[in-house]
């Protein structure tokens, strides 16, 4: 087998700044030290597309300085083959401990490289199991070539910039990817920004994963998360900097929702609140009252405010204990039914009228 030619970790670590610029996703784990080290142990054992040749994180958190600086391939692939055996210690100074494991899993390979298609993964391999599933896109992986410089290295790594870093190319990356990062005792959340948080595994936290990915796209123009709440951190997310730009201040309060999004679409930002119900809990008018008075506070009109209570299907439990407590100009949604809203709506207009608004051919 041909293994890719020999790469130090110090080109690597030179080259991923500029293979990812400011504003990459999640771009920090995808330049730092450990993200070349990964990148470093992939073409050493040869992980790249195409080979047949997988890694596990254990390849790189047991990699010493000695056994880096062996190039010729036998002892790279002999590598490969013995650290996946128990015991096994390579002679050398280890790069890192064993507890980096999760940093080189959760964070460099599936927040960072593979949101961006740099890496990819086998989707028959668990990802709780410690097997080999990781390997280099092979567009990628080309980007380390010693003998590719100056403008020849600068129009590759544009090339494949635009082919994996535009917008619709990092949707596509994530939707291929869906299926196959879900993690038993996690579930990925892909924010419209790019951005992708872990959340804790559990009805609560799908139900919040459909309203950030699925609910957003449904019926918002151009969607920012601003709070995300869920019940094992009070704060799961906060982007203070949008919330602070259109005035709006969120602290940490038992009568803030599960999420808070703002759109930005329309003349005036739509603010939407919204609380996700697994069991318990919704829109209730007094908390409608208590939002009211925060949204006041602001500078907000009413008709800048929405409230939503999202719950998974119309026959879960959640939703019959609760839809006689929801509060009136809210609406109710389901990740069942993603394209439908019911509005609770408290007004004197006539069904004729009301007819015509949502429904002109009738």
């Amino acid at each position: 087998m041909q293994l890719p030619l020999y790469v130090t970790r110090e080109l690597i670590a030179e080259r991923l700044p500029l293979i990812f610029p400011e504003g990459t996703p999640n771009r920090k784990y995808c330049i730092r030290d450990l993200a070349a080290s990964t990148v470093f142990v992939m073409l050493y054992i040869g992980a790249v597309e195409g080979n047949a040749i997988y890694l596990a994180p254990v390849h790189v958190y047991r990699m010493t300085s000695e056994q880096a600086t062996l190039i010729d391939d036998e002892e790279r692939l002999s590598y490969k083959e013995n650290v996946l055996k128990k015991g096994y210690r390579p002679l050398g100074t280890r790069w890192y401990a064993d507890n980096t494991r999760e940093s080189i899993r959760d964070e460099t390979l599936r927040e960072g490289l593979l949101q961006v298609g740099a890496v990819k993964q086998l989707t028959e391999v668990a990802t709780t199991s410690g097997k080999p599933r990781y390997f280099l896109q092979e567009g990628f992986a080309s980007l380390f070539d010693p003998e590719l410089i100056g403008g020849g290295l600068i129009d590759s790594i544009q090339q494949w910039q635009a082919n994996n870093l535009t917008s619709s190319a990092r949707t596509r990356i994530l939707l291929a990817n869906r299926a196959s990062i879900q993690d038993s005792s996690r579930v990925l959340v892909t924010f419209p920004n790019g951005e992708a948080r872990n959340l804790s595994a559990g009805p609560s936290s799908e139900i919040s994963k459909a309203v950030i990915e699925t609910f957003t796209v449904n019926f918002l123009q151009n969607p920012a998360v601003l709070w995300l709440s869920t019940s094992d951190e009070k704060v799961t997310y906060l982007d203070d900097q949008i919330a602070t730009a259109i005035g709006l201040e969120i602290h940490a309060n038992k009568n803030l929702p599960d999420i808070i999004i703002v759109d930005l679409g329309g003349s005036k930002p739509l603010l939407v609140f919204v609380e996700v119900v697994a069991t318990d809990g919704a829109i209730t008018e007094r908390r409608q009252n208590v939002i009211y008075e925060i949204t006041d506070r602001a500078g907000f009109e009413r008709e800048q405010v929405i409230f939503v209570t999202a719950y998974n299907d119309r026959q879960s439990a959640g939703f019959k204990k609760t839809i006689s407590n929801l509060a009136w100009n809210s609406f109710a949604w389901f990740v069942s039914e993603p394209d439908k809203l019911i509005l609770f709506r408290d007004g004197t207009a006539k069904i004729a009228d009301i007819l015509d608004i949502i429904s002109p051919s009738l």
